[in-house]
């Protein structure tokens, strides 16, 4: 049925106008920031939020709304504005307190910290990926509450709003997330492209010059131009019908791409890159006040009526939440298993005695810990339904299959196993995209999502897993092939530096099981936990410790526990994690044979062990035993901390090389009597 849309108001009118005057006045009362876009974008963004999505101001949280993303972040007046609008719980003190100390409206939105910021925006092309796992989250979401609705009827659709900048298309991320987003057919996600063609730097012209709405049709989106008026000013009900339009495309993801001049209607500044960064000046502030039919002496200056005006959007709101809700009631009594699942997504609990899934690994036979992932990821799917995931063309490499789970592409792809509701997801050769959109995933809410791809690359998806841990988003990433071990591929493909450069990212904890059961413990604490994690795992078959001889591996949990005691009290401790924990047994069992009481400490979580009261921490590396020697296949950076000033780290200070696991061990001093040596070189 097609939308019929009323006509703009002299109040409507007046209401962009002093957003516009918002943008000028909060970034020349701090004295920095972006007022350019913020100017030009506020009649596409007070339409949006005025006139198009599905939101209620009075719960920020409700899980019918649509998402709006602002993925050029530097232009967040764009957003704090129409909060403001709409009664999200920003006030006129808010704005005036822009980019200051304990405000909530921070340079760049912050999910979290201001109601109605759906994530967290600023490294440019991350909103369009998160937006792209949100428009995912939702069909999986569907797939999971209500999957035979026709398309386009159930409760559980919605729309994905993004609004990006050039920047954001530069960005190669943006390119990985776009691509996939095509292929995936995800009609549910609408991108609003300002293309002003101005940064930093000047005209974008300079580095950015290809025909996107091209690129974007090669992607497989519905793209829709818009020009901008002669004036300038952006063609308002031209935007409007693409809006009305691209709601209607079900089956494509849509691109409006919108022509407008940066810092519109400012007679001097227009247009130019000043604008896109810095506070205007008083005389060209007065002057663009004037230009909009507003007093040039004020400043955030909101007459009640127009407040009142916006705020409306407040009933209009509430009354389609509950109209939303009532069909919601009729779900739940026509669906009440689906409803006791979502009642459970909802807070984000597991199900009753979930963690007997959780398998046991015997002993006596070595298994590599991507495989012994790949286990307990098949065991947690069976009764997790909302737990899902992929690789970035790694799956067999990675062992995130779930089998059976069908793959996650849209029902009219001809690839094998296709399902608009699948489990697996394929997220090709894209580790940046693949990071950023398990993230929107995460945000939209109701499931557990991870991905995995080779520890190597792990650099390529950083800002992902910075901002996954910046929000504290429960995303765990798999990664694989952990050190030397890999083997021939070589120092390409050989991780030295990332354990180290991933323990530097606050609030992640880094996990490197040291056998099968070690894996088992981790997944079962990642989701009890659900925090970012990501899960380092050997290529190479471990020996699986037997548990009536060493500790239960349900000290995984603590971050570090005491797998071998000694034989007497300790003279050494030897701290290891992953593929070196065996060698450090091997060699506890030389000195023991020497007469050194030795202990074996497995540290598969330095975060989780950093968590731990004193008292155990001192319990497990007590300060009275000062030879403790650190071993991990990888830079000794960090580990000062752990084994002191009397002890000593066994690391890898340089690439690695081509050969085996076993040759490349035993060149680089990663066995047993390497470390024996240095034992016995320091008691000595």
């Amino acid at each position: 049925m097609k939308e019929t849309m009323t006509a703009w108001s002299e109040l409507d009118d007046r209401a962009v106008n002093y957003a516009r005057a918002l943008a000028m006045d909060a970034v020349q009362k701090v004295g920095n920031g972006h007022p350019g876009t913020a100017m030009s974008l506020a009649p596409v963004a007070y339409a949006l939020f005025q006139r198009h999505m599905v939101h209620d101001p009075a719960d920020p949280h409700w899980l019918g709304r649509d998402r709006f993303i602002l993925s050029c972040g530097h232009s967040s007046l764009t957003l704090y504005t129409q909060l403001f609008y709409s009664g999200y719980g920003l006030e006129m003190k808010d704005l005036q307190e822009f980019r200051t100390w304990g405000s909530l409206t921070p340079g760049h939105p912050e999910h979290g910290h201001t109601a109605g910021v759906e994530t967290t925006t600023g490294p440019l092309g991350q909103g369009i990926a998160n937006g792209v796992g949100m428009a995912m989250a939702a069909r999986y979401e569907r797939g999971l509450l209500d999957p035979d609705a026709p398309e386009g009827t159930s409760i559980f659709d919605h729309q994905i709003w993004v609004i990006c900048s050039d920047g954001d298309l530069e960005e190669g991320l943006s390119s990985e997330a776009s691509s996939l987003a095509g292929t995936q057919a995800l009609g549910n996600l609408q991108v609003i492209y300002d293309d002003n063609r101005i940064s930093i730097e000047g005209d974008t012209h300079a580095a950015f010059t290809e025909d996107v709405s091209a690129r974007y049709r090669a992607y497989g989106w519905h793209v829709i131009d818009v020009a901008h008026l002669a004036d300038g000013n952006i063609d308002l009900p031209a935007m409007e019908s693409a809006i009305v339009e691209a709601k209607t495309e079900l089956s494509r993801p849509t691109l409006i791409r919108m022509k407008s001049v940066i810092a519109w209607p400012a007679p001097h500044a227009r247009g130019t890159a000043k604008s896109h960064g810095s506070a205007l000046g008083d005389a060209e502030i007065a002057e663009t006040k004037k230009v909009l039919g507003l007093n040039p002496d004020e400043k955030f200056a909101m007459p009640q009526e127009v407040l009142d005006h916006a705020r409306r959007v407040k009933a209009r709101g509430g009354k389609a939440h509950e109209a939303w809700t009532e069909k919601f009631k009729k779900w739940e009594i026509s669906n009440p298993s689906g409803a006791q699942l979502l009642a459970r997504l909802r807070t984000r609990t597991l199900p009753t005695a979930w963690e007997k899934s959780i398998p046991d690994f015997p002993s006596g036979k070595d298994v590599a810990t991507r495989k012994a992932s790949g286990d307990v990821i098949a065991e947690i799917a069976k009764v997790l339904p909302e737990f899902w995931g992929g690789s970035a063309d790694l799956a067999e490499s990675n062992n995130t299959t779930i089998e059976g789970g069908g793959s996650f592409l849209p029902s009219t792809s001809q690839i094998p196993d296709a399902n608009p509701y699948g489990r697996i997801i394929h997220f090709g050769i894209r580790e940046h995209a693949m990071g950023s959109i398990l993230n929107g995933i995460t945000l939209h809410g109701l499931t557990r999502a991870f991905g995995g791809t080779f520890l190597v690359f792990s650099d390529y998806m950083r800002p992902s897993v910075r901002l996954a841990s910046l929000m504290n988003l429960g995303v765990t990433f798999v990664w694989t092939h952990d050190s030397i071990g890999l083997g021939e591929d070589g120092p390409t493909h050989q991780p030295v530096e990332h354990i180290a450069a991933l323990r530097a990212i606050p609030n992640l904890s880094v996990i490197r099981p040291a056998d099968a059961n070690e894996v088992a413990q981790a997944w079962r604490v990642i989701l009890t936990s659900d925090a970012p994690s990501a899960l380092l795992l050997s290529r190479q078959n471990l020996p699986v410790f037997d548990r009536t001889i060493f500790a239960s591996a349900t000290g995984v949990e603590r971050g570090a526990y005491i797998l071998k005691e000694a034989s007497d009290t300790p003279k050494v401790i030897l701290i290891a994690t992953g593929s070196e924990v065996s060698l450090s047994v091997e060699a506890q069992s030389i000195l023991e044979s020497q007469g050194i009481p030795t202990r074996v400490v497995s540290a598969p979580c330095l975060e989780w062990f950093d968590r731990q009261s004193q008292a155990y921490k001192d319990e497990v590396l007590p300060k009275s035993v000062g030879l403790r020697i650190s071993v991990e296949a990888g830079i000794a950076q960090g580990w000062r901390d752990y084994v002191g000033d009397q002890g000593f780290s066994v690391s890898l200070e340089h690439y690695g090389a081509s050969a085996s696991a076993t040759t490349l061990f035993k060149q680089f001093g990663f066995t047993p009597e390497r470390i024996v040596e240095e034992v016995l070189g320091r008691l000595a």
